[in-house]
């Protein structure tokens, strides 16, 4: 495993920008690494990825420079294994609501003492063929993961207390689609209640000393979320594309 670059730059307090990507191809990883992106999350919930696709996307990250990150479909310590296993460097997990389900979170990807996740020998540890024992990759790999449940539930807001206190998160990453509608708007997140809301979930987190993300447009969607603390912005592959082909379309 090598030295996770995103979580050094936000523990650094610096901004790290990426996609949320739902392709299974590992050409388009490689590109977004080349492009200059920081990170590259595997959309595993909303896409036809599997964890058969996963080797070979990690593997183009690597190649491009970028950090491999994951949205895994469900809270299930197997499923998190494999993403991890294959070389992932930090999970997102959807639909965190409870205390209870973030502390399972952790556990999940945390090895012992930390968590419960189980020991292969895998291309994630080099197949214990490189120059760290089991002992030495257990304890980096607990340093190096990053561990970012999603805030995009009225529950979890209700319970973000409880949430902020367990022990092993580095931050949250807040989805303001979803956020929206289980708020009552199912129109999308544009209301002020829902604005409100978001805003004063960041400063929350921010208040706890942990890390605070959300998706971004644009580039200047960006640049304002990072002024007001934002370190972890993320865009769509097709929201990517939809700007990039916009703004060339302006030259027809």
């Amino acid at each position: 495993m090598k030295q996770n670059i995103v979580k050094t730059r936000l523990k650094n307090n610096q901004p790290v920008l990426g996609v949320l990507a739902n392709s299974t191809d590992p050409t388009i990883a490689e590109l977004c690494g080349f492009s200059g992106l920081d990170f590259y999350m595997i959309d595993g919930e909303h896409s036809p990825v599997t964890t058969a696709h996963v080797q070979d996307i990690v593997r183009a990250c690597e190649v491009s420079g970028i950090t491999p990150l994951a949205r895994v479909r469900s809270n299930d310590p197997k499923l998190i294994l494999q993403f991890l296993d294959a070389g992932v460097m930090g999970i997102m997990m959807p639909g965190v609501r409870t205390a209870a389900e973030a502390e399972a979170f952790v556990k999940a990807v945390k090895y012992p003492p930390i968590g419960t996740r189980g020991f292969g020998i895998v291309r994630a540890n080099e197949y214990l063929m490189g120059t760290m024992n089991q002992g030495e990759y257990v304890e980096f790999a607990n340093e190096q993961l990053l561990v970012l449940p999603q805030i995009e539930d009225k529950e979890a807001t209700e319970n973000l207390d409880e949430l902020l206190h367990v022990e092993g998160i580095d931050g949250f990453v807040i989805g303001p689609r979803d956020l929206a509608m289980s708020m009552g708007y199912h129109d999308g997140p544009g209301h002020d209640e829902v604005k409100r809301t978001i805003a004063g979930v960041v400063d929350r987190i921010r208040k706890a000393g942990l890390i605070a993300g959300t998706t971004a447009a644009t580039g200047d969607q960006a640049k304002a979320l990072i002024d007001r603390g934002v370190l972890f912005c993320l865009n769509t592959l097709s929201g990517l594309m939809k700007s990039a082909v916009s703004d060339f379309m302006k030259g027809r």
